[in-house]
């Protein structure tokens, strides 16, 4: 029985750079940084001052501001996302079956700023006064949740929780959905909205963040021997999924398909990758073994690349490990140098900026890359400026705290 194959046929997103795929292309292969002086909240007492922040977010257009209330800004975020993706998909819900149809939605922590106001409205005001909306808005499945509430899909519906790995194992199961005949379409990817206080603070409390205060733009820079840390960030990266028959019946526009799906974990530590790489060695292995490509095939690699110490060591350690000679040649860039780290929400972004590097045939850059860092030397990272270049099979890795690794492989149809 031949497997079922899996397209990619829509995609929205919100980031730190916009809300608009097209803008948000346009800027990321023009090496333009989103990572800017937080405004949402007062930072004065932090020790990180900035990040990737979605900025004069109300709701988002899609959303009355009655319901944008009953939701935390992560869920608003997936639902900007699932809407501009299925329209620009083409899909009518209308003309499919329900059934057949689902979200899987990814998310690294869920509703945090709803457990925050609400833990701060118990202590100060007591039981009584907390909101009977703080349970729904934190659930880490709220987001898939109110994506299929908003269009009525009742086929498979679930939340992943891999921290950074959350969206990429989401696209990743749904495939596989799809792959065993159990959904014909799927509304996937990530979303995360933890650029708060309290995530601020205890992500510099673990000196995980760049203190790069005096120049935002320039501190995210994965592989470069000054990087000091991650750049906190929130947003949301959603695609639109579905069997390519299905796809071709109705005349669907697809930017690529899903080849390949593969995952390991570390375990060795809660928050720090195996130093060789071997975890993430693996899942790009298994990727590829699914995909049924070869490694002197992959045209383009869409790192995890977070611009902390130990993470872009390990992750260039894994791949020199697993391409070996191919590994020089193959064009690697971290376009989290341009959107920070998004976490939970990363998978979702970086495999829609791979579907976007196939169709435009373009590379983004890694930017802030002035001084390559002597373990993360003989590679490819295509710095500060984008190139034009023919791929045809790219690459997407996400590895997040708790040793999850998680790689997916996207091909020219």
């Amino acid at each position: 029985m031949s497997q079922r194959r899996v397209v990619i046929t829509g995609l929205g997103c919100v980031t730190s750079l916009g809300i608009a795929v097209d803008q948000v292309w346009r800027d990321i292969t023009a090496g333009t940084s989103g990572v800017r002086h937080i405004r949402t909240f007062d930072t004065a007492d932090f020790k990180t001052t900035f990040g990737g922040e979605v900025s004069e977010w109300d709701g988002g257009p899609h959303l009355e501001k009655a319901e944008a209330k009953r939701l935390d800004r992560f869920a608003q975020f997936a639902i900007h996302g699932a809407v501009d993706a299925v329209k620009e998909s083409g899909l009518d819900f209308e003309k499919e079956d329900l059934w057949r149809c689902g979200a899987i939605i990814g998310t690294g922590i869920g509703g945090i700023d709803t457990t925050f106001e609400g833990s701060k409205t118990l202590i100060a005001k007591g039981p009584g006064r907390v909101s009977p909306f703080v349970i729904p808005k934190t659930m880490c499945n709220a987001g898939s949740g109110n994506v299929s509430i908003r269009f009525g899909l009742r086929g498979p519906n679930s939340a992943i929780a891999t921290a950074c790995a959350s969206a990429g194992h989401a696209i990743g199961e749904a495939a596989n959905t799809i792959r065993l005949n159990a959904a014909d379409v799927i509304v996937t990817g990530g979303t995360e909205a933890a650029l708060t206080p309290l995530c601020l603070a205890s992500f510099s409390s673990m000196r995980a963040l760049s203190r790069r205060n005096d120049d935002p733009a320039a501190a995210s820079r994965p592989f470069d021997r000054d990087r000091d840390g991650f750049i906190l960030s929130e947003g949301a990266g959603i695609i639109v999924i579905e069997e390519y028959e299905h796809a071709k019946a109705r005349g669907a526009e697809i930017y690529a398909e899903i080849l390949g799906y593969g995952q390991s974990a570390d375990g060795s530590h809660i928050t720090a990758p195996d130093e060789q790489g071997r975890g993430a060695s693996y899942a790009m292995e298994a990727a590829l073994r699914d995909a049924k490509v070869n490694p002197d095939q992959v045209s383009y690699i869409n790192a995890h690349g977070t611009s902390t110490p130990l993470g872009d060591l390990a992750e260039t350690r894994a791949v020199k490990n697993l391409f070996g000679d191919h590994a020089a040649k193959i064009p690697i860039s971290s376009t989290k140098s341009m959107t920070g780290h998004l976490l939970g929400a990363s998978g979702g972004i970086e495999a829609m900026f791979c579907a976007l590097a196939i169709r435009h045939r373009t590379i983004p850059p890694t930017i802030n890359l002035d001084n390559p860092d002597d373990g993360c030397s003989n590679l490819d990272f295509v710095p500060h400026t984008a190139r034009q270049q023919d791929v045809k099979i790219a690459m997407s890795n996400s590895f997040g705290f708790g040793g999850h690794n998680v790689s997916l492989v996207l091909g020219k149809v």
